[in-house]
């Protein structure tokens, strides 16, 4: 049985106010190196529990333990270093800092974690080695991100995740905005670069179509119950 490396406990958690909503998750949890497809309809509440993983919103019960670590103990400022340590996330919208260069891009996460970074090595060769593995040329890591096509910027994007090598990725909806081609060589790309450094891959998404690819598929009907708050 594989490590656990990701397990959400009893946690409970409510938006406040009249279009708030309530989410409670019993026991939801990811192996090291596991890759687990979450699927679930617009607001379901997925956006939610990506939130309570990253410690950006922490749960009124419960806890959200990463890497053993359980984070809901932690400081603000020392979840915020925890988070940039140990997860990668690959926005929806890629989040890119669009007048950075793509090196500036990928290497942003390793100013805010050493251990990170030393992993990392020399961190221009390795973003560069990362570049080059996600099929970019060379010549674009002084590129400004904001001149690249939508194809780049995604592969920018998962380079920035997995640069030093954090335990967890998370992926909000990564494929939504791509052709059923463009998705199948995005996961192609996504799926390779976990497995060679034995990363743990959570991807949100309401598209069912894409389960065959992961490991385990688990539906948010199945680990979390939601429902509007009352005020």
């Amino acid at each position: 049985m594989k490590k656990t490396v990701l397990r959400v406990a009893d946690v409970g958690f409510h938006w406040p106010g009249r279009t708030g909503f309530a989410l409670s998750v019993p026991d939801f949890v990811v192996g090291e190196g596991e890759t687990v497809l979450l699927l679930g309809e617009s607001g379901s509440g997925k956006s939610t529990l990506l939130s309570l993983i990253c410690g950006t919103i922490l749960p009124q019960t419960g806890t959200v333990s990463v890497a053993g670590t359980d984070i809901t103990k932690l400081s603000g400022s020392a979840r915020d270093r925890f988070r940039a340590e140990h997860i990668g996330v690959i926005f929806q919208q890629f989040n890119l800092l669009p007048f950075g260069t793509v090196a500036d891009n990928i290497m942003l996460p390793l100013q805010f974690a050493p251990n990170r970074r030393k992993r990392a090595g020399d961190s221009k060769a390795t973003a560069a080695e990362l570049c080059s593995t996600l099929g970019l040329p060379k010549e674009i890591m002084s590129a400004k991100a904001g001149s690249l096509s939508v194809g780049q910027q995604q592969r920018v994007a998962v380079a920035r995740a997995l640069i030093g090598q954090p335990q967890v990725i998370l992926a909000d909806e990564p494929t939504s905005a791509l052709d059923a081609t463009s998705q199948t060589a995005f996961l192609d790309l996504l799926f390779e670069q976990t497995r060679a450094l034995d990363t743990s891959l959570l991807m949100v998404s309401h598209d069912p179509r894409l389960a065959d690819r992961f490991d385990r598929v688990v539906s948010m009907e199945d680990i979390a119950q939601m429902e509007r708050a009352e005020t």
